[in-house]
This record gives C-alpha cells, sequence and structure tokens, in this order.
C-alpha cells in the first residue's frame, strides 16, 4: 500500500529550507502572558487579541447564560432549524452598527470571503484584488471562473489602468483589505471608492483587521474614513478584536437575500453556537460603551512604534497595532524569533509564503493589555537580541 513519502518529502523540505514550525501549545486562554505547555511564562506579542476581550467579564457572562438558554450548540445549517432568534438578533444588531442595511453571520472570517465573492463573481465579470490581499480573498477568487486582475499594493495608478481596461466587463468589483495583515497598514480607502465610482465599480473591504480597531467604536475602515454608503461589501470579523470567532458580511438586504441561497459555505456549516452569538453581542455593547479600551491600544501601539523605529528597526509600513519588523532570508526570521522567545517573548516569525522570500518578519501585535511595563519589557528583548543580529 502506498504511503505518504510524497508528503514527509515536501515535509522535509520545509525543515531544510527554515520554514517548519510546530504548533505551540499554550495552558489556559489568551492574555497577555501566557504560559507554554512545559511551564515556560512569556509574554504574548503575537495575539489578534486587540481590546483583551477574550476575557472580559461581560462577555463570559453572556456565553453562560447563553449555554444555560440553548444548549452549546445551534443543531443544524442556517436554511433548516439553526437560524435561532439570537443569531437574527446578532445581525440586526451588526447592521445598525456597520450603519448598513442588513448583515449576514459566517462561521469564520475566511468563510465570509470564500461564500461572498465564489457567489457574486460569474465569467462575465471582473474583480480587481490588491496584490497583498488576505489568503481567504484569494481561495474566494479561485472558486470563481471570473476573470482576476491583480494591482501592485496600493498603487492607486496602475489601479485606474485596470478599471479603464474593465468596462466591457458585466460588474467590476475593487476588493482590498481594509488593514493588511502582515504589513499593518490601512488601504487608500477614499482613492478606491473615487475611481470606482468614476468607473462605475464596486467596492470590496475585508475589514478583518480593522474591526474594532479603526473607525468610532471599531466599526471599520468605511466609518474611518467617513465614507458610509459608498462601500457596497463590508467584511468583518467576529474573532481578533471582537474576541469570540465567525464572520459577516455587512451591505444590502438584496446581498444577503442572495447570499442565503447562494454561498456554500454558509449553506453548507452548522451555525454559530448560541453562546457565541451572545458573545458577539455583549461585545458590540462593550465597543460602544468602553471607548477606552481602543484608546489604550491606539496609545499602545503609537509609542511602541515609534520606539522601535528610534531603536533602529525596519518596521516597514506600519501604521496600526500590527508592526512587523523586518529581518530578512526565511531561516534568519525563524531564529530570530526562537531568540526572542528565548528572552520570554513570544513574537511569530512570519516567512515565505505567506509574506516575499526576502521579507520575513516577526509580526508583533500590541494589544489594549499590554501595560507600559510589559512593553519596557519587550523593548529591552527586542534590543538584545536586534543588536546580536546586526540589525541595530
Amino acid at each position: 500500500m502506498a504511503g505518504f513519502e510524497v508528503i514527509e518529502g515536501q515535509l522535509n523540505s520545509l525543515k531544510e529550507e527554515g520554514r517548519y514550525r510546530p504548533l505551540s501549545i499554550w495552558e489556559g486562554g489568551s492574555d497577555s502572558w501566557m504560559t507554554l505547555q512545559n511551564g515556560r511564562r512569556v509574554l504574548q506579542m503575537s495575539s489578534n487579541n486587540y481590546l483583551g476581550l477574550t476575557k472580559h467579564p461581560a462577555l463570559k457572562q453572556a456565553a453562560i447564560e447563553a449555554i444555560e438558554a440553548y444548549g452549546v450548540g445551534a443543531g443544524s445549517v442556517r436554511t433548516i432549524t439553526g437560524t435561532l432568534d439570537i443569531h437574527d438578533r446578532l445581525e440586526r444588531r451588526l447592521a445598525e452598527f456597520k450603519g448598513t442595511e442588513a448583515t449576514l453571520v459566517f462561521q469564520s472570517g475566511f468563510t465570509t470571503n470564500q461564500g461572498v465573492l465564489s457567489s457574486i463573481l460569474g465569467p462575465d465579470d471582473v474583480v480587481i484584488s490588491d496584490e497583498l490581499n488576505h489568503a481567504s480573498i484569494i481561495d474566494g477568487i479561485r472558486l470563481t471562473k471570473t476573470n482576476k486582475k491583480i494591482y501592485a499594493h496600493k498603487d492607486m495608478n496602475q489601479l485606474e489602468e485596470v478599471l479603464k481596461a474593465s468596462g466591457s466587463f458585466r460588474q467590476r468589483i475593487v476588493v482590498t483589505d481594509g488593514v493588511f495583515s502582515m504589513d499593518g497598514d490601512i488601504a487608500p480607502l477614499p482613492s478606491i471608492v473615487e475611481l470606482a465610482e468614476r468607473y462605475d465599480a464596486l467596492v470590496y473591504v475585508d475589514d478583518a483587521h480593522a474591526s474594532g480597531v479603526l473607525g468610532k467604536c471599531g466599526k471599520g475602515s468605511t466609518d474611518h474614513f467617513g465614507l458610509h454608503g459608498r462601500v457596497h461589501i463590508q467584511v468583518g470579523t467576529l474573532s481578533k478584536a471582537i474576541g469570540a470567532v465567525g464572520g459577516y458580511v455587512a451591505s444590502s438586504q438584496v446581498l444577503k437575500d442572495y447570499l442565503t441561497h447562494t454561498a456554500r459555505s454558509f449553506l453548507f456549516s452548522t451555525s454559530l453556537p448560541p453562546s457565541v452569538a451572545a458573545t458577539c453581542l455583549a461585545a458590540i455593547d462593550v465597543l460602544q460603551h468602553e471607548p477606552e479600551l481602543t484608546e489604550r491600544l491606539w496609545s499602545n501601539a503609537n509609542s511602541f512604534r515609534t520606539s522601535l523605529q528610534q531603536a533602529g528597526f525596519d518596521t516597514g509600513e506600519s501604521q496600526t497595532p500590527i508592526i512587523p519588523i523586518i529581518v530578512g532570508d526565511p531561516a534568519r526570521t525563524m531564529a530570530f524569533s526562537q531568540r526572542l522567545l528565548e528572552e520570554g517573548i513570544c513574537a511569530q516569525g512570519i516567512v515565505y509564503p505567506t509574506v516575499a522570500l526576502e521579507r520575513g518578519r516577526v509580526r508583533l501585535i500590541v494589544t489594549a493589555q499590554h501595560t507600559a511595563e510589559d512593553l519596557a519589557f519587550a523593548l529591552e528583548a527586542l534590543k538584545r537580541v536586534g543588536s546580536e543580529f546586526g540589525m541595530i
């Protein structure tokens, strides 16, 4: 019987290239300081838990009460018996929060992009995508037979050239991340919207890393730039800053109705557990009534980024709490990440193919939970290791 020789060979290649990364096992939940399975306590600087909501008392209480009322699962896909009143409340509340007609909740941000893009794009359409868009956008497009155009990262001149040449298609859809997950920079959304309006295109924004981070009360990049009513499709996440799991699309009622009949990742997945829906409802309340969390997030991020730059680190294009430190080739990047772990800092190495081969980096994520003492500890460790590696 055939074995896994081919797969084993490919796995060995990853190890030889310095790109192999075993899973880390953590004791306890997400926090600013976490304990590895070996009992080592380290400062966590790779978590998407931007606001620390995974352990917020209001969210935990909402989940507990929902389990008592509904049980642990929804029991079905949404189109059979899996749309409970708490799911409907969440979608209505999200639409109100985002300022759109409707929202539709999916099981993750990844499946949201897959479901929406594969449903709305056909062979007579063209999708125009930023070259650094998230893997879920790339995979969602791959599921279609649409025409695909890529423009250089945030290059508005190239985007306009592609739009000019795309007038013959039935639909033109420009897709961009709101905040780019590897570099922490923000899409030039006002310019994208202006070009889309000039050339009769739809605008689709994935706000996975902008949800709960950008805009008033964390409403996202559309709110951040004051573009309500001019962005056609907004995708958000219920993980990351929201602290739970899931994704959603905020748009028109027409699109929601269409997706409930066509989006395969929606149609064929059991709906979110009621406790998760309740948690997300509580998270929206926290976003609206505890703005100090977002304020602390940005204060921490801006001051820490400045300190890194003053020390001589290359932080790329970072404008947000995502702060990469550019290292270079994959093996050196992973060695840098490992040395930081030895110094008590969890800063995950990100290498090819997630980023360009020569642009390996450790991606730091600063959160509202980090104290001034935490960030001082991290800065000193980074300086020590950066000096060892000749980076500063």
